[in-house]
């Protein structure tokens, strides 16, 4: 069932995230100083690619410099990528929902 949820998930919507987390690596690798965000990104954008059957770990150890590392993710990567997270998500919710009013409407 995994493999054909990420099939599915892959097809619809993972290429275009995981080009996005591609692009936002690509940005933080030429800014030198931000390369640790780089790899987390694509890290991130390994699992927006192939989602089901993996988990996230919380570290518990994340203090203040992971905060202000958030901050700075959000100001040069994070919100462009959110937004494309949720153009996603209303894509594939419209397709779901307007998937059976389009079968009964041309017969």
């Amino acid at each position: 069932m995994r493999l054909l949820l990420n099939i599915l998930w892959f097809v619809l919507a993972g290429i275009w995230l995981a080009i996005g987390y591609a692009i936002a690596a690509l940005i933080c690798f030429i800014l030198i100083i931000t390369i640790p965000f780089g790899i987390a990104a694509l890290r991130i954008g390994l699992f927006a690619l192939w989602p089901f059957g993996k988990t996230i770990v919380r570290r518990a150890d994340a203090g203040a410099a992971s905060a202000i590392g958030n901050v700075i993710w959000f100001v040069l990567c994070g919100w462009w990528l959110a937004i494309g997270h949720l153009v996603s998500g209303v894509l594939l919710c419209l397709t779901i929902i307007g998937s059976p009013w389009d079968s009964r409407t041309s017969s």
